[in-house]
C-alpha cells in the first residue's frame, strides 16, 4: 500500500521505526539505540508529559548536553503536541531565567549536574514550573522536590508497558503549521530571540538539504555540534527522515577520540565549523587515522577562508566538500555544487532546492551582478518570526505577493556573479566603512588567511576620528611560527588594495568562539 510522506517531524521517526525497526539510529558513547527503541521511549515520554499537563503547542525547555536523553526529549515533546526548546548545556542562570519567562515554558528537562544553574534561574520558588531531572549522581535541590520528577522514575515501568503493547490514545492530533520548536539565537538588543519553526518549515528545509547532499540510508553522521545549534539539531532530524545513523558526541574536547570514532563507526559524513577546521589544520600527522569511510563534509554558518578550504581539500582528497550558507531564521539558504569548489572556492553557491534568493538594494530592488546588496530569501524554509516580538519580526520578515510568500531580510551583504553564484561579504552591522570605502571583513580575512604561518584571523572595524573606522586584524599564528606585525603589513600591502590594509594587528593564542564554534566577534569588539 502506498504511504504518503509524513507531515510532522516526529512522524518521520515513527515511519523509520516501521521500516527499519532494528537498525541503529543513534550512537551515544557505548549506548546504541535502534529506531524501534527510540520510537517506544519517545511514546512513553510523551504520555508522561501529558500526565504533567502538557497540551498542544505548550513549550517545554531542554537543558542538557548532547545525549540520548536530549534526542528522546525533543521527539517526546513533539509527540505530546508540544514545542521543544533545546538550550545550550553551558547556559547560565540569568539567560535560562529569561528564556523560560519569554517562552512561557512550564516544564524544564535538565540534568542534576545543572541544579545550581536552575536555582540561579528560578530562585527558591519554581513558580509553578515542573522540572524533570536526568541523572542519579546528584542531589535535587530541596525547594524543587515537590515540583520534580526524575527521568528514571518516568521510565521505571517502561518495560511492562512495552510488553503490554501500550500506545497512548491521548496523543494529540497536530498539523504541519503547528510550531515544532523555538531556537533561541543571539539578539542585537542583547537578549536572545526565539526563532519560531513549524513542522512544515523544518521538514521542508531538511528535505531540501537531503536532496542536494544526496543522503542515503547507509549514511552515518558524526555529530559533535550542540543540538541547541540548528546545524547540529538538523543532523538528527535529517538522519531520522532518510533512515541513517547519528553518532552523537558531547563536544570536540577530546578530538583524538572523535577522529578515532570515524573508523570505529564507519562514519560517512562530518558537519564542520571553523573551530573544527582550525583544530584539524593544527594537527601534524593525520596518517594515524583511518578516514576511508568518509564520503562528505559540510560547512555552514560562517564561510571558511579560501585557504582553509584548499588545505582541507589536500588533507581529504577523497572526501566531497560542500560549502553552504545558512541562517537560523530559515535554516539554510545556499550550497556550492562540489564540482565548482576548486573553481570558485570563495562562493557559498546557489539557492538550495525549493528556495529563492535575491540580492537587493535599500529600496528592495534587485541589483545587477557584481554589485553589493542585502540577501533576501523566499521559500517554505523561511521561519515564522521571533516569539513574542512582533516589532523585530516585522523588520526581518516582510510580506511577499501573498502570505506564504513572505520574505526574510538576512541582514547580510552579498554579491552575485553572472552565473548566479553567491558571495558572502559580511553582516551589515560588521561591514567596515574606512577612508570613504565600504570594506568586506570577509575579503580581508580571506587575504590574510592565505599568508604562510596564519592559522586563524578575524577582522573588525574600530572607531577612528580620521578614517571613520580603522581595520584591525586579530591573528592566531600556526604553532611554533613567529609572526611580526611588519611581516603581516608587508604581505597585506602586496596583496590588497591600500584602503583594505589593517591599521592595527594583534596576535592571539586563540580566537574566542561561540558555543556553536563560530568566531565570537562580539567578544573581540569588547577588547577594542
Amino acid at each position: 500500500m502506498f504511504e504518503f510522506d509524513p507531515t510532522l517531524v516526529h512522524e518521520w521517526l515513527c515511519r523509520s521505526a516501521r521500516r527499519l525497526p532494528d537498525k541503529v539510529a543513534l550512537v551515544c558513547g557505548e549506548q546504541r539505540w535502534t529506531y524501534e527503541s527510540l520510537d517506544q521511549r519517545t511514546d512513553h515520554l510523551a504520555a508522561a508529559l501529558l500526565d504533567q499537563g502538557v497540551r498542544r503547542q505548550d513549550r517545554v525547555a531542554v537543558l542538557l548536553d548532547n545525549s540520548a536523553e536530549t534526542v528522546i526529549s525533543l521527539y517526546g515533546i513533539l509527540k505530546a503536541g508540544g514545542v521543544f526548546i533545546i538550550l545550550a548545556g553551558s547556559l547560565k542562570g540569568a539567560k535560562l531565567r529569561y528564556i523560560l519567562k519569554n517562552s512561557g515554558a512550564n516544564i524544564l528537562i535538565t540534568h542534576v549536574s545543572k541544579a545550581k544553574v536552575v536555582q540561579d534561574a528560578l530562585g527558591d520558588d519554581p513558580g509553578g514550573r515542573k522540572v524533570i531531572w536526568v541523572g542519579s549522581s546528584g542531589r535535587i535541590p530541596e525547594e524543587f522536590t515537590k515540583s520534580s520528577l526524575t527521568w528514571d522514575g518516568i521510565f521505571s515501568n517502561f518495560a511492562g508497558e512495552i510488553e503490554a503493547g501500550r500506545k497512548d490514545s491521548r496523543l494529540p492530533r497536530c498539523i504541519d503549521v503547528d510550531l515544532a520548536t523555538l531556537i533561541y539565537t543571539s539578539g542585537s538588543t542583547g537578549e536572545p530571540k526565539g526563532v519560531m519553526s513549524t513542522h512544515h518549515n523544518m521538514i521542508s528545509a531538511a528535505r531540501s538539504i537531503i536532496q542536494y547532499v544526496g543522503n542515503v540510508e547507509d549514511d552515518i553522521i558524526l555529530d559533535v555540534l550542540p543540538l541547541s545549534f540548528d546545524y547540529g539539531l538538523y543532523q538528527v532530524i535529517m538522519a531520522f527522515m532518510f533512515g541513517g545513523t547519528v553518532v552523537l558526541e558531547k563536544s570536540i574536547l577530546y578530538f583524538h577520540t572523535i577522529l578515532e570514532r570515524i573508523a570505529q563507526e564507519k562514519v560517512t559524513a562530518v558537519p564542520i565549523v571553523p573551530t573544527i577546521v582550525a583544530i584539524l589544520l593544527k594537527l601534524q600527522d593525520l596518517t594515524q587515522y583511518d578516514f576511508s569511510s568518509l564520503r562528505y563534509m559540510t560547512n555552514t554558518g560562517a564561510a571558511l577562508p579560501v585557504e582553509h578550504i584548499r588545505k582541507l581539500r589536500g588533507m581529504f582528497p577523497q572526501v566531497t566538500m560542500i560549502s553552504m550558507f545558512g541562517l537560523t531564521e530559515c535554516k539554510r539558504v545556499s550550497y556550492l555544487p562540489p564540482k565548482e569548489l576548486d573553481r570558485i572556492p570563495s562562493s557559498v553557491g546557489i539557492a538550495m532546492p525549493n528556495c529563492e534568493v535575491f540580492v537587493v538594494d535599500e529600496d528592495g530592488n534587485e541589483v545587477p551582478p557584481g554589485e553589493t546588496g542585502e540577501l533576501i530569501i523566499r521559500g517554505s524554509n523561511v521561519m515564522q518570526g521571533y516569539w513574542g516580538d512582533p516589532e523585530i519580526t516585522a523588520r526581518t520578515y516582510r510580506d511577499g505577493q501573498y502570505p506564504s510568500g513572505r520574505i526574510l531580510y538576512s541582514g547580510d551583504y552579498f554579491r552575485r556573479d553572472e552565473q548566479g553564484y553567491l558571495y558572502f561579504l559580511g553582516r551589515k552591522d560588521d561591514m567596515i566603512k574606512s577612508k570613504g570605502e565600504r570594506i568586506s571583513p570577509k575579503e580581508v580575512e580571506n587575504n590574510i588567511s592565505a599568508m604562510e604561518g596564519v592559522a586563524e584571523v578575524a577582522v573588525l572595524g574600530l572607531p577612528d576620528e580620521i578614517f571613520g573606522q580603522a581595520i584591525k586584524a586579530y591573528i592566531v599564528p600556526v604553532p611554533d611560527v613567529e609572526l611580526a606585525e611588519k611581516q603581516v603589513l608587508k604581505y597585506c600591502m602586496a596583496n590588497m588594495e591600500t584602503f583594505m590594509v589593517p591599521k592595527y594587528i594583534e596576535f592571539m593564542d586563540s580566537l574566542p568562539k561561540t558555543p556553536n564554534g563560530k568566531i565570537d566577534k562580539k567578544q573581540l569588539k569588547s577588547r577594542g
